[in-house]
């Protein structure tokens, strides 16, 4: 009997892809510990200005977010993907009834001033819902491309597949989460890619583009939304206005670290607002300097191209978009945040997936990690590997 389970464990740690847990444990880690030294530079009025907000209880949600996360996607790396993706009918409608519920009392917004209304309170726990119906918006999507892959590009299927994209993009837009709209559109035009979608379609796309950004700007975005874009492409006319205000603190405390940063610890650092949050890479920037950035660019960049790896390794079309609708996720949302911060995107409040403060947010990227291991966990290889042992 031990020698059966010692055999199990064995073939369970074999089969599990070692190379992006640790990847993952490292920028958990990595989070958990940025967060430790802002909160204590925090609590020690290291930081001018400071966000008497910010305290140790931060940090001890993101270290127990962190462990549940990597613990439930140790877990789901078991399951196979192929067998959950078929529970859409549960996890679908469960993730947007979460969401649905942000338009009600239990909706508030996140932080004081903000445009947008995408947390709901549950038992004393401020959650997040856009976070997981990411997850199930990738799982359902992948296996509504994979189980119409033989007429996938009939114009029925291809507006049912739009139809399905507009919901999640339609109700986080009316939460004013603009920034969450655009992660998911990534995850939609990246698997619909995968899937082989037509060019008579992307040309139809193309075409069609420019009358929805006129209708998009004349229409549906708000004067402060317009003017954090004009800002971008115009950073002069709008220098002396708020609306950069949160934009050029980030690369003022961003640039102050130089090369190698001020240190975690006992620095002197600049002040940007919600820096635990969607600025977080402006602290990192501070404390760890030019290089400390770039080892967290790659360690992001590792992740997503090890998820497009696996994405090859799948035995099944539905483990490939699986895999390429996570690593738009992760990918997309790490572009509009660094570049948020940078100045080169706009100002639209969206965290930095792993390594930005907050629960939510660091569940849904790790367990986005375990729909990743599953799929290299149930791939061709190993399923040959397997077999032939039997």
């Amino acid at each position: 009997m031990v020698k059966k389970i010692f055999s199990l464990i064995w073939q369970y740690f074999r089969r599990l892809d070692k190379l992006l847990l640790l990847l993952t444990v490292l920028i958990c880690s990595f989070s958990v510990i940025l967060l430790y030294s802002l909160v204590q530079n925090n609590m020690t009025q290291s930081i001018t200005s400071v966000d008497v907000t910010l305290d140790y209880t931060d940090y001890r949600n993101q270290a127990i977010a962190a462990l549940m996360g990597l613990a439930f996607s140790i877990v789901v790396a078991v399951w196979d993907y192929r067998k959950f993706s078929k529970l859409w009918f549960i996890y679908l409608p469960l993730t947007v009834g979460l969401t649905c519920l942000t338009f009600t009392s239990l909706g508030e917004t996140g932080l004081e001033g903000a445009d947008d209304r995408a947390w709901i309170m549950l038992g004393g726990f401020s959650l997040q819902p856009a976070e997981f119906l990411k997850l199930g918006f990738i799982l359902s999507f992948a296996y509504h491309c994979h189980k119409t892959r033989e007429i996938f590009n009939n114009p029925l299927n291809i507006l049912g597949l739009c139809v399905h994209a507009a919901i999640p993009v339609g109700l986080v837009m009316l939460q004013g989460d603009d920034g969450t709209a655009i992660v998911f559109l990534a995850i939609f035009i990246a698997v619909i890619f995968a899937a082989g979608i037509s060019w008579k379609y992307i040309l139809g796309a193309g075409i069609l583009s420019p009358i929805a950004i006129f209708i998009m700007w004349n229409y549906y975005l708000q004067p402060v939304h317009k003017n954090r874009i004009l800002a971008i492409l115009d950073p002069e006319k709008y220098a002396t206005k708020d609306i950069l205000y949160q934009t050029n603190l980030a690369k003022i405390a961003l640039g102050s670290g130089q090369l190698r940063g001020k240190g975690l610890f006992g620095g002197d650092y600049s002040y940007v607002p919600v820096c635990h949050n969607d600025f977080i890479f402006s602290y990192v920037g501070q404390t760890l300097g030019f290089i400390g950035c770039l080892g967290l660019v790659i360690l992001i960049a590792l992740i997503c191209l090890r998820t497009l790896g696996n994405s090859l390794r799948s035995s099944d079309p539905l483990g490939r978009y699986i895999c390429v609708g996570v690593f738009a996720y992760i990918f997309s949302q790490s572009v509009l945040n660094i570049g948020m911060v940078m100045g080169v995107t706009p100002v639209i409040g969206i965290t930095l997936p792993f390594v930005s403060a907050g629960g939510s947010s660091m569940l849904s990227a790790t367990a986005s990690m375990g729909l990743v291991m599953s799929v290299y966990y149930h791939s061709s290889k190993f399923d040959t590997l397997f077999a032939k042992k039997k």
